[in-house]
């Protein structure tokens, strides 16, 4: 059956550095885009970062620009999600997302992923 397994969650003081995992298991065909959306306490969930696996082409929310960095390894069909100089306001629980279907939907529209991880925790502390 296949599923995003997501790793690497926890808690940092203000200024640390996270680095989130997320691994494809048991999928049969071919994953298009990955990405990676975060749902602080109390808000709606929102795109993070994405990776799109036939041109290797990163996107990233200006709210995380310059400290989170997205990335796919293909051989061990993870993708993962550097985070540096974490501030209490990139706290909540971080969903990885894969896309099996080529679609138009912009990187950070959940339509254009249809599978999710269950979600990890990131808490930052000042």
């Amino acid at each position: 059956q296949a599923q995003l397994v997501e790793s690497g969650g926890g808690s940092v003081q203000v200024g640390g550095s996270l680095r989130l995992s997320c691994e494809a298991r048991g999928f049969t065909t071919s994953l298009y885009y990955t990405g990676w959306f975060r749902q602080p306490p109390g808000k709606e969930r929102e795109g993070v970062a994405a990776f799109y696996l036939s041109n290797a082409s990163t996107y990233v929310d200006a709210s995380v620009a310059g400290r989170f960095t997205i990335s796919y390894d293909n051989q061990k069909k993870t993708a993962y999600l550097e985070m540096n100089k974490l501030t209490p306001e990139d706290a909540g629980t971080y969903y990885c997302a894969a896309g099996s279907q080529k679609n138009n939907w912009g990187a950070f529209n959940e339509r254009k992923y249809n599978y999710w991880g269950p979600g990890i925790q990131v808490a930052v502390s000042s």
